[in-house]
């Protein structure tokens, strides 16, 4: 057998499977995983976009109303998870169909890839920043390569211990939000902060503001299921990933906004989304602490990457190492696009637009439509309840269709003053409850154990 072959069995025995799998994690358990998670250095830098455009005190009251709608979402659907015990790709099945469900498993895939671009750039930026300030030498791309390849490297052999580690990558953010917090508001006061002047020009409205912050929770729900699947009880998974993910994305976001305001009264240029901006006034530590924050966060949504590729289709694993030198490649590849922070406000739209209408569809067709009961055939490769016409649901498909393309209208074409995530959601719940109802009865469930159950046996 050759060294490939070796080296392949042993990292399909080691590689997460697509579920069922019966959760033993308690309440506290999950909060530390989604405070984990999305304490990082994207979120806080999210959080520099809206100033000085926004006023300081609406941004942080926008901040906590947006987290707090796009945590419901995100609850309703890691509660899916929990009951079943599988990840989110593998529930879009129920209401997708068998094969349809590789539409969202590819949008997924995309978001990901963009989103492990992202990270690495910012990884590099912060390297950069490190090296020059020792040596000189400055080029990012450079560094941002040599990131992302020692990321893809942890994704294949490294991320359970990465995985591990990252509470304490968070502890750190923690640690730097403190003392930012402190710097800031001993130096300047509250009122101060209230009183920056907006921008001549201001790129963000409180509404673009909002679309972005329930963006956010909308681009993390698509590992929501991933996550609570481990949990004991559905209660314990809701309170765990609800608390958890809206402290983090408030603690993280307004760390942004009164850093970003601080650059401002100290007579900076707030220049949103650099993680210079506000290295240069709090200090290199603050780059090492980024640096390895955001390098742990990538290696787990590359890992993400490949989880998503190999457990596409119930019955058809894609060889792991395969898939993840593939995508490595890819990833490594686009780290060299730094064009992609500039359009980032464009990123993340677009994850609401392709997304929020799929989780209008699937709280739709689990709650509504099928009683809050998946049967053991939506593990079935061929066939079954999930089957529906050829692999297909095209009902879901079409609203999915409908509800993106207003998603897109109302951003671009049309912009509403409080943003397109919300209507675009509604809109699609509407219309696929609607679609749905006359076959309701038909394709009401048979009484079957919970998924998870059949872990066991595996």
């Amino acid at each position: 057998m050759s060294l490939y072959s070796r080296l392949e069995r042993r990292l399909e025995a080691s590689a997460d499977d697509a579920g069922p799998v019966r959760g033993t994690y308690s309440s506290g358990r999950m909060l530390m995983i989604w405070l984990a998670a999305n304490l990082v250095v994207t979120t806080l830098l999210t959080g520099t976009l809206f100033v000085p455009d926004v006023p300081y005190g609406l941004v942080l009251g926008l901040i906590v109303g947006g987290t707090l709608l796009g945590a419901c979402v995100l609850v309703l659907i890691g509660a899916i998870g929990t009951r079943t015990g599988l990840p989110t790709m593998a529930l879009t099945r129920g209401p997708f169909g068998t094969r349809g469900s590789l539409l969202p498993a590819a949008a997924n895939l995309v978001i990901l890839m963009g989103w492990s671009w992202v990270q690495a750039m910012l990884a590099g930026i912060s390297l950069d920043y490190i090296v020059e300030a020792l040596t000189g030498f400055s080029s990012p791309v450079i560094f941002a390569v040599l990131c992302q390849t020692i990321v893809v490297i942890l994704a294949i052999f490294g991320h359970a211990g990465v995985a591990r580690i990252e509470p304490w990558f968070a502890a750190v953010i923690l640690a730097i939000s403190a003392y930012v917090f402190i710097t800031a508001f001993t130096t300047f006061t509250p009122a101060e902060f209230a009183e920056i002047p907006a921008s001549a020009e201001p790129f963000y409205t409180p509404g673009l503001m909002f679309d972005v912050v329930l963006a956010t929770a909308i681009s993390w729900t698509v590992l929501s299921a991933d996550f609570n699947r481990f949990a004991r009880t559905t209660k314990g998974g809701a309170i765990g990933s609800g608390v958890g993910y809206t402290l983090s994305t408030v603690t993280a976001m307004t760390v942004g906004a009164t850093a970003i305001g601080y650059v401002v009264l100290s007579g900076g240029e707030a220049v949103a989304f650099d993680p210079t901006a506000i290295i240069e006034p709090f200090g290199a530590l603050f780059a090492v602490a980024i640096f390895l924050s955001v390098m742990a966060t990538n290696t787990m949504v590359v890992y993400g990457m490949v989880t998503t590729v190999v457990n596409a289709l119930p019955g058809k694993r894609v060889p792991f190492l395969a898939s993840a030198l593939i995508l490595g490649v890819i990833s490594i590849i686009g780290a060299t696009f730094f064009g992609l922070l500039d359009q980032f406000t464009t990123f993340l739209v677009t994850i609401s637009a392709l997304f929020a209408p799929v989780f209008a569809i699937m709280i739709v067709d689990y709650y509504l439509l099928k009683r809050r009961s998946y049967t053991a055939d939506i593990l079935e490769a061929r066939g079954g309840r999930y089957w529906y016409t050829g692999g297909v649901n095209w009902i879901a498909v079409g609203s999915w269709l409908v509800g993106a393309a207003l998603a897109y209208a109302w951003a671009y074409v049309w912009p509403l003053p409080f943003g397109a995530t919300v209507p675009s959601f509604v809109v699609t719940f509407v219309l696929y409850l609607a679609l749905s109802l006359p076959g309701r009865a038909k394709g009401a469930p048979e009484p079957a154990p919970h998924l998870a159950e059949t872990a066991d046996a595996r």
